[in-house]
């Protein structure tokens, strides 16, 4: 169950930090101010107060991220390994001659060797 309200307030947080995102206004980076044109002389232009839009960016910026993390670990608990989760393979099929497991070998009685059978005398 926690999983998936994890999900959920990561998609969310993944939806409003893209609308906020895109929501805000560049920092004029055009090209006059690449080239020394813009109105200030930092380096980076003029820094101005942090506006709502920053700020929720941060916040959701955080959100996304601890949700990723708390996602991450879940996600890696189980078995540990993807062969210790699958089935053992089945035994292998006894040979025709080997009896099967869990039974004696009783050996078959021998037959006595056939002796050549002699010619039969004809009475003279």
């Amino acid at each position: 169950m926690l999983y998936y309200l994890l999900t959920t307030i990561y998609v969310l947080s993944c939806l409003v930090l893209l609308a906020v995102i895109l929501l805000q206004q560049g920092k004029g980076g055009d090209m006059a101010s690449a080239f020394g044109g813009g109105s200030s002389q930092a380096a980076f232009g003029a820094r101005a107060g942090a506006t709502l839009l920053s700020k929720m960016t941060t916040a959701f910026a955080v959100l996304f991220m601890l949700c990723a993390l708390g996602l991450s670990i879940m996600g890696q608990r189980g078995t540990g390994s993807v062969l210790s989760s699958s089935a053992p393979p089945a035994a292998p099929a006894a040979p025709a001659g080997t009896p099967a497991s869990g039974q004696t070998a009783t050996p078959a009685p021998a037959a006595a060797p056939a002796a050549p059978a002699a010619p039969a005398e004809q009475p003279k």
